[in-house]
């Protein structure tokens, strides 16, 4: 019997508020105009889960979220992309994790953050055979999970390798005190998709070849770091190793781009694509984010982003 779910994304899930541009935080308790304001679900989860639903696949998003008018709308938000909703958990005591995210002019988003329901939520003993009943388990937002960061991820991860099913790892990650709860996840992890930046500072290395060498000698199948505008580099363990350019586009935002591309590379996996294929349309997907205000704003369904990748030029 085949899965129920094609893409299902545990992890980070949260409530973004975005204006643009914002160049400078008005002094005192003066007031600046904006032109564009929206509200988005975002997160190395909930971005990358409504990428994958906008693309066609059966997707399900795992997390935690407050008793509070941010954790309403995100269920709404999601439900509406028909998305699987019924392994989102309301967590006691937590608000919804949320951000404010400050779109500077030239797409960069630099955010304030207030921690929540991500660190609550849970998967018990009873809910494994459920969560696992997919194709894909993405885990997004490692570091960020504080209950499920404790071993429980590592605990899944495994038994979602052990019964054949894909797994796909991305990571919240700034320092190499970090790299010890993501190191346990990689050798259960068939394709990590970190930011450069994010690889980086997991590993203290600088060049792109060192960096996933370190990363697979420490477990992961394959290695794919997103490079902004740079496009995104791959290196398997079999020797498989590729450069993609990004696409050539006016930026207005990039907040959830490697998230929308990592939604966009299991479309790709599960629509049995060779690898190079994949990693394409998890390009076109994260550019195609760029061009909008709120993650995955930019992203429409599945042919308009094969008819993107024919029609835009690569850097």
């Amino acid at each position: 019997m085949s899965p129920t779910f094609d893409y299902t994304s545990m992890g980070f899930i949260t409530f973004d508020a975005l204006c643009r541009p914002v160049t400078q935080i008005p002094p005192g308790g003066d007031t600046y105009f904006v032109e564009d304001f929206t509200l988005a679900v975002s997160g190395a989860a909930g971005s990358a889960v409504i990428v994958a639903a906008k693309h066609g696949l059966r997707a399900r998003a795992v997390g935690g979220v407050g008793n509070d008018d941010m954790g309403d709308w995100v269920l709404m938000k999601l439900a509406r992309f028909g998305i699987d909703i019924t392994m989102m958990e309301r967590c006691a005591d937590f608000s919804t994790s949320s951000s404010l995210v400050t779109t500077r002019p030239d797409g960069a988003r630099p955010a304030l953050h207030k921690r929540g329901a991500t660190d609550g939520f849970y998967i018990t003993d009873a809910q494994v055979d459920d969560l696992l009943d997919t194709r894909i388990l993405h885990v997004g937002g490692v570091g960020l999970m504080n209950r499920m960061d404790q071993g429980r991820t590592e605990e899944i991860m495994a038994e979602a390798r052990r019964r054949g099913v894909i797994t796909t790892l991305d990571v919240f990650a700034s320092t190499p005190d970090d790299l010890p709860k993501v190191a346990r996840l990689l050798p259960h992890t068939d394709y990590f998709l970190p930011s450069e930046e994010e690889a980086r500072a997991l590993s203290g290395l600088h060049d792109n070849h060192d960096l996933a060498r370190f990363l697979i000698d420490r477990g992961a199948s394959c290695v794919i770091l997103t490079l902004g505008a740079d496009g995104a580099f791959l290196q398997h363990r079999d020797g498989t190793s590729f450069h993609v350019p990004a696409f050539a586009v006016d930026v207005k935002c990039t907040c959830g781009c490697g998230d929308c591309f990592n939604g966009g590379f299991a479309t790709g996996l599960i629509k049995g694509l060779p690898l190079r294929d994949c990693v394409q349309i998890a390009q076109a997907s994260s550019a195609q984010n760029a061009t909008g205000l709120g993650s995955q704003a930019g992203v429409r369904d599945y042919a308009t982003t094969l008819a993107f990748i024919q029609s835009t030029s690569q850097r």
